[in-house]
């Protein structure tokens, strides 16, 4: 290439002129600027969150913190030693009204459970045409053998007046006599049966025996009954028995006219009164002593065949401190419980002096007055930090 040439390159180079970049849109100098905020909005958003979940974290351990229970307050009491036992409610007398001497099938029964029956009542009634026809066939008999005896009995005496004038003999008047006194025996025989049929024939109408209530009615009419089978049954609950059974170590404290105290499920009701009799003897099988409790009720409004709880104290009353049963728990002669002292909760071991209804007493060496944890205390140990709360419904009963 000669020099002519590399300046002819040259100038051509210097001819081909760059075109000049178009001036700047406003569209082109925003899309910056959005890129820019939204950047800028994100990293403010993701700052905002990490600070909020700063914020939310428990920077103190659970087991700094005070845990929350309910307390209530230990109270002065006195305990004395109860015996309790479970007796049943039973009425004075009780009487199962059927049948004793005929089979037959029922006709009528005229009472249901509830209602208010006198001595004498009708309650049911049997169909016994059987039973009436063989009565009167008895009878009929009887009227035969009546009539025939006393005309053995004036042929006897004519015999006997003809043998004091010799017009017959010996014999023959011993002989009418005896058929004469056959023919009595034979009628005593008849009146004796007529008396049995009499029986069977009033078997058939059920009276109550006594003034009461029918608490069962087991048969309908139409149905077939036997001599012991019971349609209605009769109870007095004029008076009614509570009666239980006291092991034989017991014996002295059941004795006969001890008070006590009773609760009655069915009603809910407290009584109070003494035991009215004892048995002399312990069951061989249980080795337990029988006793029963008259509770009078006029009105009848205690339940029979219900069960009530027998209370009766023993021993002198002694000092103690109560609690519920619930916040204490119980091994043996102890109990293990949480004492709150100001914001701090103490295990302490109590002895205890005895329970009842619910209740714990306990030796007098827990105040009375004392902070005791009702709920919540099985998840304490022993120095930790509670926020207590005082339980305002238990009260002292």
């Amino acid at each position: 290439m000669t020099a002519n040439d590399a300046h002819k390159i040259e100038q051509a180079k210097a001819a081909q002129v760059k075109p000049a970049p178009p001036p700047p849109t406003a569209r082109g100098r925003g899309v910056p600027l959005a890129v820019g905020g939204l950047l800028v909005a994100v990293l403010a958003l993701g700052a905002l969150m990490m600070w909020r979940a700063e914020a939310s974290t428990n920077k103190v351990s659970l087991a700094q913190s005070a845990k929350p229970v309910t307390v209530v307050r230990a109270a002065e009491a006195k305990y004395r030693p109860t015996r309790s036992y479970v007796g049943t409610l039973m009425p004075w007398v009780e009487a199962n009204v059927g049948p004793q001497l005929v089979s037959a099938f029922v006709d009528t029964v005229l009472v249901r459970p509830g209602a208010v029956v006198k001595r004498g009542e009708v309650l049911a009634t049997l169909d016994c045409r059987n039973s009436t026809a063989s009565q009167q066939a008895v009878a009929s008999q009887a009227r035969a053998i009546d009539a025939r005896q006393r005309a053995l009995a004036d042929e006897a005496a004519r015999t006997q007046a003809l043998l004091d004038g010799g017009f017959v003999s010996p014999n023959q008047a011993e002989q009418i006599g005896a058929q004469s006194a056959a023919e009595l025996a034979q009628l005593e025989a008849t009146r004796a049966k007529l008396t049995g049929t009499a029986l069977e024939v009033n078997d058939c109408v059920l009276r109550a025996p006594f003034d009461g209530e029918v608490s069962r009615r087991t048969i309908d009419p139409g149905a077939f009954v036997r001599p012991g089978t019971s349609i209605v049954t009769v109870v007095d609950r004029s008076t009614v028995r509570l009666t239980a059974d006291a092991p034989e170590t017991d014996f002295d404290v059941v004795a006969p006219g001890t008070k006590v105290s009773l609760h009655l499920l069915a009603t809910n009701r407290d009584l109070t009164a003494t035991i009215t009799r004892r048995a002399p003897a312990a069951d061989l099988g249980t080795r337990t002593v029988h006793f029963e409790i008259d509770v009078a009720d006029p009105t009848r409004q205690i339940p029979v065949g219900t069960t009530g709880e027998i209370a009766v104290e023993v021993g002198d009353p002694r000092p103690a401190t109560e609690i519920p049963l619930s916040s204490a728990v119980v091994r043996g002669a102890k109990a293990t419980l949480f004492v709150v002292d100001g914001e701090v909760a103490h295990q302490k071991t109590v002895p205890i002096v005895g329970e009842a209804r619910g209740r714990l007493f306990l030796d007098p060496s827990l105040p009375a007055g004392s902070r005791v944890v009702s709920q919540g205390r099985s998840l304490l140990e022993d120095g930790d930090q509670v926020a207590a709360k005082l339980d305002e419904e238990q009260v002292h009963p």
